[in-house]
């Protein structure tokens, strides 16, 4: 895949995935570890030579990222109805937090710096969703983008909510959409494409392979 809106289908697809994994851990206390794991390993991969490479390459990204995909395709399609509306607030809201990100240099080198402390952190274990890892990745978040003045609210089960391993899970899957985000504004995507653009958007989510 090598077009601008096969690139970006491959970075909103990454976005709404986040924001259905936040909904899922949020009301049911789990995610699919299949769907988290390609996220947080995105995190890491700041120096890459495709976008997919960024979820796991030409062979599978498009496995490891085939339930944002389905989200995607039905919140900009004629399907919206079946999306879960937090899903869709979620992924709205992680698109202005990482605009109000993309205007603080400092968070950003602060960010950079963290991530590069993470990778060296995940020689020690055996891949990114390690709680010891995914703890890590919640605490960049925390101590990053939940200080700017835009606070995403994530509603579910308090009783799974108030568990340090789900809000950790959480934090991550919400740094992972950010990160996701970033790339879809690079690639040259803006909020209201998914509007004015949906034809050639859906085009590119539909063939993703």
């Amino acid at each position: 895949m090598s077009t601008q809106y096969n690139d970006q289908a491959i970075a909103l697809s990454a976005l709404f995935q986040a924001a259905e994994l936040v909904s899922q851990l949020a009301k049911n206390g789990s995610a699919p570890e299949a769907y988290l794991r390609p996220l947080l390993d995105s995190i890491l991969k700041t120096n890459v030579d495709s976008t997919d490479e960024i979820y796991g390459g030409n062979w599978q990204f498009s496995e490891n990222l085939q339930l944002g995909n389905t989200v995607c395709q039905k919140t900009i399609g004629k399907d919206k109805t079946s999306v879960n509306p937090d899903t869709i607030r979620y992924a709205l809201s992680i698109l202005h937090l990482e605009s109000k990100l993309a205007k603080q240099p400092q968070m950003l080198s602060d960010l950079g710096q963290r991530i590069s402390q993470l990778v060296r952190q995940k020689e020690h274990y055996e891949d990114t969703i390690h709680p010891n890892m995914i703890a890590a990745i919640s605490g960049i978040y925390q101590d990053n983008l939940s200080k700017l003045n835009f606070r995403i609210q994530v509603h579910g089960n308090s009783r799974y909510l108030q568990q340090s391993q789900v809000s950790d899970q959480v934090r991550a899957s919400l740094l992972a959409g950010v990160r996701a985000a970033m790339l879809w504004r690079q690639l040259g995507g803006r909020r209201w494409h998914l509007v004015f653009k949906r034809k050639p958007i859906l085009t590119a989510l539909t063939n993703f392979k």
